[in-house]
C-alpha cells in the first residue's frame, strides 16, 4: 500500500500536499479540527516585562550596596564630627560644621607617617615572600614525589588547626633571643610562610593538566625550568588571590605588632590606631578620621586593581 502521506497527484498533474490529504480524509470522518494556538504575545509585552525586571533588579541591588556602603559612609560624617555629636543620645546624621581639623590631629597625635611606611614595607616584605614560600612549597606536596611528603603536608595543614595565639609566646621568646624586639624583622618574621598559602598552592598545581609537566620535560628542562616557565604563569590567578589575602592580612594585623613593638615609631598603623583608645576618654572623630587615613592605600590598590582581584578570587574559587 502506499504510504498516506506520500505526496498525491490529481487529475492534470497537480502535486496535492499530503497536509491537506489528511484534512480532506479528517473532514469527512467527521473528526474534530484541534483549535488554533493562542497568539504570541508582541515584542512590547516582552519587552515591558523585562524592562520590569530590570528595574526591580537594579532597586534590590542599589538597596543591597546602599545597607553594605552605609558603615563607611557614617565613618566619614564620624570623623567630620565633634565628640559631643558623636556621642550624642540622638543620632547626629550631618554635623553642624564640618571638622577638618580632625584630620589635622591624627598627624599631632600618632607619628603617623612613619607607622604607614612600618606598614607598607611589612606587608610588601610578608606578600613576596609568602608568594615565593608557598608557590614552592605548594609545587613540591603536588608534584613531587619523595618520602614522607603525606605526613609532612599534614604537620603543614595542621597549623590550621591551632589558634595563632597558642604559639605567641614561643613566637616572641624566639624573636626576643635573636634581638628583633622593635624592628621590621621581628615583625615581619612570623608571616614570611603560611598553611593556608601552601594548601591554596597545592590544590591550584594539582588541578594542573600532567601533559605540560611531561612535555616541558621531553624538551629538556629542568624542574626549576618546569616551574618557573611552564607551571608558575598558569598558576597567576591563584596566586593573585594569595597576594591579596597576604595584604589585607599584614595591613590589619593587631596582636603580634602590640606584642613585639612598644616605641610607637617602631609600630605599623594597625597598633597605631589602638593606642588612640584610652580607658578614660577616647576622641572618636579623631579615631574615625585615622582609620580612614589607614584605610586609604589599601583602598585605593583594590580600585587600581579591581579586575585582577574579582578574576582571581573568581578563577580560585573563593568567596
Amino acid at each position: 500500500m502506499a504510504d498516506t502521506r506520500s505526496t498525491s497527484r490529481a487529475a492534470g498533474g497537480a502535486v496535492v500536499e499530503p497536509l491537506t490529504v489528511d484534512r480532506e480524509r479528517a473532514a469527512s470522518r467527521g473528526e474534530r479540527r484541534m483549535p488554533a494556538a493562542p497568539p504570541r504575545p508582541g515584542r512590547r509585552g516582552r519587552r515591558g516585562g523585562r524592562n520590569g525586571s530590570h528595574v526591580l533588579a537594579h532597586v534590590v541591588l542599589a538597596t543591597g550596596g546602599l545597607v553594605m556602603a552605609f558603615p563607611f559612609l557614617w565613618q566619614i560624617i564620624m570623623s567630620l564630627s565633634t565628640n559631643t555629636e558623636v556621642q550624642s543620645v540622638t543620632p547626629t546624621f550631618w554635623p553642624a560644621q564640618l571638622q577638618w581639623e580632625n584630620y589635622a590631629a591624627v598627624f599631632q597625635r600618632l607619628p603617623f607617617l612613619d607607622q604607614l611606611r612600618n606598614s607598607v614595607s611589612i606587608t610588601v616584605i610578608r606578600t613576596v615572600a609568602q608568594i615565593l614560600f608557598c608557590t614552592l612549597a605548594g609545587y613540591a606536596f603536588a608534584r613531587m614525589r619523595f618520602r614522607g611528603r603525606g605526613l609532612l603536608l599534614a604537620l603543614v595543614l595542621s597549623i590550621l588547626m591551632v589558634p595563632s595565639q597558642a604559639y605567641l609566646l614561643s613566637q616572641y621568646q624566639i624573636v626576643q633571643g635573636l634581638g628583633l624586639l622593635n624592628s621590621i624583622g621581628g615583625l615581619v618574621l612570623p608571616g614570611l610562610f603560611s598553611a593556608f598559602g601552601t594548601f591554596l598552592m597545592r590544590t591550584a598545581f594539582a588541578a594542573m593538566p600532567g601533559e605540560l609537566e611531561e612535555a616541558a620535560r621531553l624538551d629538556g628542562a629542568n624542574p626549576w625550568q618546569i616551574f618557573w616557565r611552564v607551571m608558575f604563569p598558569l598558576a597567576r590567578p591563584t596566586i593573585s588571590v594569595l597576594a591579596i589575602t597576604s595584604v589585607l592580612w599584614s595591613w590589619n594585623e593587631l596582636l603580634w605588632p602590640l606584642v613585639v613593638s612598644s616605641y610607637s615609631e617602631s609600630m605599623p598603623l594597625s597598633a597605631g590606631l589602638a593606642t588612640l583608645i584610652s580607658d578614660r576618654t577616647t576622641d572618636y572623630p579623631v579615631v574615625m578620621a585615622a582609620s580612614l587615613l589607614a584605610m586609604a592605600p589599601v583602598l585605593v590598590l583594590f580600585v587600581v586593581l579591581q579586575r585582577r582581584v574579582i578574576d582571581g578570587l573568581a578563577s580560585s574559587g573563593l568567596k
